[in-house]
């Protein structure tokens, strides 16, 4: 007998064939049975029609830090992620000696919008170098499966300390470097992760290690993928990586490319749409690049006491540096001001802010007498006042304490053209960044957002498209074994959801972190169920409190 039955659910298997109505059988840690006839199970469950299909895998996270004081890695498995992979971008906490720590956590304040009083209450240390942060993973034990990147800043700081944010590496140093990765790859690693992009910058605006990378570095350190003959290169591309150069590590190396983050720009529509089709042009020529793309607009909660859109910008600068009086005398600063408004005049294509005023929106006032204001547009604020939109926000926020929250929709707010990019043959749909940027957004729901607004609202995809986009393609494309499709062998990672009515509810703050500072989540809606190796963590009602912990360290990738 069974240890669960699921009867008459709509399946889609993850292969993006389409569904048909059928049973699963799951014993133990694995699917038994698929179709009919699939015997008796100690557990019954009558689907009635809803949809029954691979749990979602999520391959861009950054719970790498709250792995250590979170093993349920909320709120992704109630929103339907049985696996999760970290450490992308580069930005991980492990290797890390015990004089870095407070340095690695400072960082992680800015480039992940995360907060400094939470990293200090919330890591557990107990590893320095990366095999023994996979170890302390597998002992923890967590709720969803867990792959995990080796990241390039962690590396550079171990090699290079302080100097890491400094200079380029000497060939010493890039071969201490490889030798990490090397190391990292063998036990257990999904892959290499790194990061160009200029908005990534670590405390007082200082670039993050992996920008300080010149091609030599990156050239070796792709080549320890090579040579360990597994793993994945992740990337997120600064205006100055291209894809020709990408491609070339694909060549050299044998290994897939995963390039991110090709999100929508209103200002420059076509630029992703070219670097999409760059990477086709690849495949063609047999290398296996991959566009990440997200199903989400990218939007932004934030105060200008942090005021991450804007860091992009070479002109923020002086903002990042300064704290307290000296950053309101910062923002006062007419010269500063004029450098911002120059810098904005000139489109570019991967910064977050691009000067859309009328995507900017006073979200909380701090002032009761300023609570009429709430829910209209910067450009509209500034227009009625006859001044510049900047000039009106820093003016406004500096007479408030800077404690104005702002909302901004920053990219991805073309739908037509992000359906398109959805529907690209090298696009994978990712981009959730869960674990970071926690009082800014919360993505975590993103696979429910593309099976209800993308599927059904607006029938970008068919159903079993989404799916496979969710679960088996991810599956393929980072060599996860026996995860991403409902096959007799294959895992019991399953989602069980109405079609009807699936995705994210609107985003909440709650105070769940350590030190109990605040956070932002999404409620799943449309969600019956959710199993990891075959252990259900989640129902209609939401995540079960059970202390189950099912899921797997997966170290283990086919080649």
């Amino acid at each position: 007998m069974h240890d669960l039955v699921i009867r008459e659910a709509l399946l889609f298997d993850g292969t993006g064939a389409p569904g048909y109505v059928g049973d699963l059988a799951v014993s133990g840690d694995r699917i038994a049975a698929v179709g009919r006839d699939v015997g008796r199970g100690r557990r019954e469950i009558a689907a009635d029609g809803l949809a029954l299909c691979p749990g979602i895998i999520d391959t861009h996270t950054h719970y790498d830090a709250q792995i250590t004081w979170d093993p349920g890695l909320t709120p992704s498995p109630g929103l339907g992620v049985t696996t999760v992979v970290i450490g992308n971008c580069g930005f991980a906490i492990a290797p890390c000696r015990p004089d870095d720590r407070d340095l690695t956590m400072r960082n992680l304040t800015h480039v992940e919008g995360m907060s400094l009083d939470v990293l200090r209450a919330g890591i557990r240390w107990d590893f320095e170098t990366f095999p023994e942060y996979l170890d302390a993973i597998a002992r923890t034990a967590t709720v969803p499966n867990v792959a995990a990147f080796i990241g390039h800043s962690p590396v550079r700081t171990w090699v290079m300390g302080e100097d890491a944010t400094r200079r380029a590496a000497s060939a010493e140093e890039i071969a201490a470097m490889r030798a990490l990765v090397l190391e990292a790859l063998r036990a257990g690693a999904i892959g290499f992760a790194t990061s160009t992009a200029g908005q990534h910058n670590g405390e007082g605006g200082v670039p993050m290690p992996s920008r300080l990378a010149d091609e030599a570095e990156m050239r070796a350190l792709n080549g320890a993928l090579g040579e360990a003959g597994r793993g994945l290169f992740m990337l997120t591309k600064g205006s100055h990586t291209t894809i020709a150069f990408l491609e070339s590590l694909a060549a050299e190396s044998g290994r897939p490319v995963m390039i991110a983050a090709l999100l929508h720009n209103s200002t420059r529509p076509q630029q992703t749409f070219d670097e999409l089709d760059a990477i086709a042009a690849a495949q063609d020529r047999g290398r296996r690049l991959f566009g990440q793309v997200s199903c989400c607009p990218l939007t932004n909660d934030f105060t200008l006491w942090s005021a991450y859109p804007f860091e992009g910008l070479a002109a923020w600068l002086p903002a990042m540096q300064a704290e307290g009086e000296a950053l309101r005398a910062v923002y006062a600063d007419p010269e500063f001001r004029a450098r911002v408004k120059a810098e904005l005049d000139h489109p570019a294509g991967v910064r977050l802010f691009n000067g859309e005023w009328d995507k900017l929106r006073l979200l909380e006032v701090a002032r009761p007498e300023n609570r009429n204001l709430e829910g209209r547009t910067v450009a509209d604020l500034a227009a009625a006042a006859g001044r510049h939109p900047l000039d009106w926000m820093l003016d406004f926020s500096l007479a408030e304490g800077l404690d104005t929250l702002y909302t901004a929709v920053l990219l991805n707010s073309d739908e037509e053209a992000v359906g398109r990019m959805l529907r690209h043959p090298y696009a994978s749909i990712a981009l959730s960044d869960a674990g970071a940027h926690l009082t800014f957004f919360c993505d975590a729901g993103f696979g429910l957002h593309l099976l209800g607004h993308w599927v059904r609202e607006r029938a970008a995809m068919p159903i079993e498209e989404a799916v496979w986009q969710l679960s088996g393609r991810p599956a393929e494309i980072y060599g996860i074994r026996d995860r991403g499709r409902l096959a007799p062998g294959m895992a019991a990672d399953l989602l069980l959801f109405d079609p009807a009515s699936v995705g994210r509810g609107p985003p909440q703050r709650v105070h769940d972190l350590p030190s109990g500072a605040p956070r932002l989540v999404t409620p799943a809606r449309g969600v019956h169920g959710v199993w990891v190796n075959g252990v259900q963590v989640a129902d209609a009602g939401g995540p079960i409190d059970d202390d189950a912990r099912p899921g797997r360290l997966l170290r283990d990738f086919a080649a």
